[in-house]
């Protein structure tokens, strides 16, 4: 935990001057170098599969705050969030074997996780909350996974500055025990200022990397031709690290 907590810390100061880093050719340098030496350091002092501290429902924060987009107001999102978001769709594409799309009630029938686990945001705040949804692996598994595909690429129905938000992970985050399509928070349906209907659980990695108000995930083999070629919206637009392992 002690390890967990300097790593935040240490993000959140690196990435507060991101964006003005990254404005110049040498920093963009600097900091790919350092995203890359980050994720090494990362898989090194933990193994693919060891799972991050849980904890107990006395731990749980008594309100779970939202952040970046917590009322979509866009495209179709409105009148999905008033029918209560029974026409719902997780649209499963890129390389796999069997495209689909899944209604929250098929996710729903899905193996479940639960895990109660701590959430930490990049501006240097905390919670603990319980999540559960099937693991990611089960619907990349149901779809089949191409060979080539070395990424996933999760699609969101918010947007930011007019662009929907997106964000990708690699197989080695995609696969791991507690990265979960979460549909409830606490015991209940997952409200729309933390991503309702669906959001990803990635828990070795910091929140922005938690993608909200899902709509789809993409199996690609690069992704340079995901938005601007980083992997995600922050990462393009301010210079985050696409890696944010904690």
């Amino acid at each position: 935990m002690k390890r967990r907590n300097l790593l935040v810390g240490l993000g959140a100061t690196l990435l507060a001057g991101c964006d003005k880093i990254a404005n110049t050719k040498a920093g963009s340098s600097v900091l790919g170098a350092a995203d890359s030496l980050q994720m090494k350091a990362q898989r090194l002092l933990n193994p693919s599969q060891e799972l991050v501290p849980e904890f107990s429902p006395k731990d749980i924060s008594p309100f779970f705050r939202g952040n970046g987009s917590t009322d979509p107001t866009n495209g179709d999102y409105p009148a999905h969030a008033a029918a209560g978001f029974a026409n719902w769709q997780l649209d499963i594409r890129g390389l796999v074997a069997k495209p689909m799309s899944l209604s929250l009630d098929q996710i729903r029938a899905l193996p479940q996780r639960t895990q109660i686990t701590r959430h930490d945001c990049v501006e240097g705040w905390s919670a603990i909350g319980q999540w559960t949804g099937p693991q990611l692996k089960t619907i990349l598994d149901m779809a089949g996974l191409d060979p080539r595909a070395r990424y996933i690429v999760l699609r969101c129905a918010d947007e930011l500055r007019g662009t929907p938000y997106y964000e990708s992970i690699d197989l080695n985050d995609a696969h791991h025990p507690q990265t979960i399509i979460a549909h409830m928070l606490n015991g209940a349906p997952l409200p729309v200022r933390n991503g309702a209907p669906l959001r990803l659980r990635v828990e070795r990695q910091l929140g922005y990397k938690h993608a909200k108000y899902l709509t789809g995930i993409e199996a690609v083999e690069s992704l340079a031709n995901i938005g601007g070629g980083k992997g995600g919206y922050w990462e393009d637009v301010a210079g985050y690290q696409w890696y944010a392992g904690i």
